[in-house]
């Protein structure tokens, strides 16, 4: 049973970093040419790893008061880790990690942690109304090897014990961080030292559970002889120890120690073509704990960390890397060994793990390009003077949503980059236009290659691509087409974004109620599960139902539809929300001229002040957004 007043089920405590990631594989650290920025640090990414799980985990550490740590900071709020006890700290910086991948045995490995912000965590840091509230703490190795994280460390265990609670031990050695190897060698594993041993040995009356690889049992136990160390340190402790052994799973002992290391509980481990095995053993921890903080068996407990750490070993990074419950019961379900190529894991891991959700979501659309170039709409208005009205779209949206998550903006970068940037800052779902503008069969703007293109730009930029397809497209233009919404899925999905597809239907084919679902399902034949779809606001009952049967059947994890307005009067639109708000696939509406056109023309043509325009544009989103409330809102969805 679980004590009714825990109110966490777990606090790490300890390390907290960046780790930049090398992109290239296969090659010296010297040769990396760019990197990926994740979350990192051991107990962070089990924090991480059990919150994805399930656990109500909160972490204990700092970090600088500094753009990194920052991002850790928001990182754990998007992973709904509580971040209470994570301290900024004004004197320090953030620690760093710079690491690659040369080989399936070879990850070098650069710690930037001289006199970083969570090495200076203190007794002081130790808040006991919030150490009282968890079933368990973890702590770790490294956060030994000076005295005031030792004191914080232990003093943290001791409280968290006090209360009824449990204390985890993740040994965690890595020598260089002990001062036992040169700064360049991060990778090395082991390097045996009687003073760091009895060190760690000092955690171990305190301890419920300890968790280490072979190495780290060696240097916890005092003795290059596993079995040996592991005797040694059942002197000192109740404890129940398990023995992490990469590919062959793991050992546990929950009490007497046997003469030989199989002759205890040994979990297999599951078959799997290991890309990286950094991030695996806080992958293992977080499983582990899943199945031994709601008291499953042991050996069940083991099971689920070895088929979290097996997941992770095939993926670049750690923290994102970590698997989600729906994950983690895909492969034990599987009951064996986990594909090389797993596209259906693959999909369940990004869909479960995007940030936030929207059940609604109200976008102003200003990414057109070629509508702002003709002069027809609004004189020849040169690249400035549309680059400012766009800001003013921007800050029309801001006056009505009022940092409000349900709503967001499109922009494109050609004319609304100032606006972009200005968004930068705010809470709002971002989205930004890839599409040459009426181009059929599809192209992309910038780079000639989508992902080269793509990665220029930020990780909360959905990209958005308008592709006019009908699902009876000549062969010709249809391959071509279907080439091209490949190629940005795939682009997407390697850099991390995602993906919005707005489908229109060629004016001069002929559609029914079943055309444009029959187009969304030959996309997803093809193996495109875009994140959002944007679509025409009209359609019978029997239209809306074949797109929402669609992509249930496709992708359930889908994040929805997006209305477009097409330019309809604002009053065909609110009909249009009536007809489309009784399904669910329907979060919203994503709408542009409808809103902006009137008040553009009379702004360039000098007739209308930019506070004025702000206010026209502002009352008619503001009016669309209350239709649409209500509308979803008289369906009780």
């Amino acid at each position: 049973m679980h004590p009714t007043d825990k109110t966490l089920d777990l606090i790490a405590i300890g390390r907290a970093g960046v780790d930049l990631y090398g992109e290239q594989i296969g090659g010296r650290l010297e040769d990396m040419g760019s990197f990926a920025k994740y979350v990192g640090g051991s107990p962070t990414n089990t924090a991480i790893a059990a919150a994805r799980l399930g656990l109500r985990t909160g972490l204990l550490t700092r970090v600088g008061a500094d753009h990194m740590g920052r991002f850790i900071r928001e990182e754990l709020v998007r992973e709904g880790v509580d971040v209470r006890g994570v301290h900024a700290d004004p004197e320090r910086l953030t620690a760093l990690v710079v690491l690659g991948i040369r080989s399936r045995e070879s990850f070098p490995l650069i710690f930037y942690r001289e006199n970083c912000a969570d090495m200076a965590l203190c007794e002081q840091d130790l808040d006991a109304a919030y150490l009282a509230s968890a079933r368990a703490v973890l702590i770790n190795g490294t956060h030994l090897s000076t005295p005031s994280v030792f004191a914080a460390s232990l003093g943290a265990a001791r409280r968290v014990k006090a209360n009824g609670g449990r204390v985890v031990f993740d040994v965690d050695y890595r020598p260089v961080l002990w001062g036992l190897t040169a700064k360049d060698l991060g990778e090395n594993r082991f390097v045996s030292n009687a003073a760091v041993t009895e060190r760690l040995q000092s955690a171990l009356p305190l301890c419920d559970l300890i968790v280490g690889t072979e190495e780290e049992l060696c240097i916890l136990g005092g003795s290059e002889h596993l079995i040996g160390s592991i005797h040694n340190i059942r002197a000192q402790t109740t404890a129940t120890l398990v023995c992490k052994r990469g590919a062959r799973g793991c050992v546990a002992f929950a009490g007497e120690i046997p003469d030989d290391i199989e002759s205890g509980l040994v979990v297999p481990g599951f078959k799997i073509e290991v890309l990286n095995v950094l991030g695996a053993g806080d992958a293992f921890m977080g499983g582990l704990l899943r199945g031994w903080l709601r008291d499953e068996t042991l050996e069940e407990s083991c099971r689920m960390g070895n088929a979290c750490g097996a997941i992770v070993v095939s993926r670049h990074g750690c923290a994102p890397a970590m698997p989600t419950w729906q994950e983690l019961q895909s492969l034990l379900r599987a009951a064996g060994a986990l594909p090389a190529e797993s596209f259906d894991l693959d999909h369940l891991h990004w869909a479960s793990t995007r940030a936030l959700d929207y059940p609604e979501l109200m976008v102003l659309a200003i990414d057109h390009r070629s509508q702002f170039e003709d002069a027809a709409n609004f004189g020849a208005a040169d690249k400035e003077r549309i680059a400012s009205f766009k800001t003013l779209g921007f800050r029309a949206l801001d006056s009505v949503a009022r940092r409000d998550r349900r709503f967001g903006v499109l922009l494109d970068g050609r004319y609304g980059f100032e606006a972009l940037s200005e968004a930068a800052d705010s809470p709002y779902w971002v989205g930004r236009p890839i599409e040459v503008p009426q181009s059929r069969p599809l192209e992309f703007e910038g780079s000639a290659d989508v992902a080269v293109e793509l990665l220029s730009w930020p990780l909360n930029q959905v990209v958005k691509c308008l592709v006019s397809y009908h699902p009876n497209d000549q062969a010709d233009l249809k391959a071509r087409q279907d080439r091209q919404l490949k190629r940005l899925f795939d682009a997407c999905r390697k850099t991390r974004h995602e993906l919005l597809l707005e489908i229109i239907l060629p004016r001069e084919l002929p559609a029914d109620s079943q055309t444009l679902s029959r187009a969304l399902g030959q996309i997803y034949a093809l193996g495109v599960r875009p994140d959002w779809w944007k679509l025409p606001p009209s359609g019978s009952a029997a239209h809306w139902q074949a797109i929402q049967d669609t992509i249930g059947k496709e992708d359930p994890l889908c994040r929805g539809v997006l209305l477009l307005g097409l330019s309809q009067p604002e009053t065909e639109l609110i009909a249009c929300f009536a007809d489309a708000a009784p399904f669910r696939i329907v979060r919203g509406f994503a709408i542009g001229r409808t809103i902006f056109h009137d008040a553009a023309r009379a702004w360039f043509a000098g007739s209308l002040s930019d506070a004025d325009a702000v206010k026209a544009m502002a009352a008619k989103f503001s009016r669309l957004a209350n239709a649409w409330h209500s509308a979803r809102t008289a369906v009780a969805i």
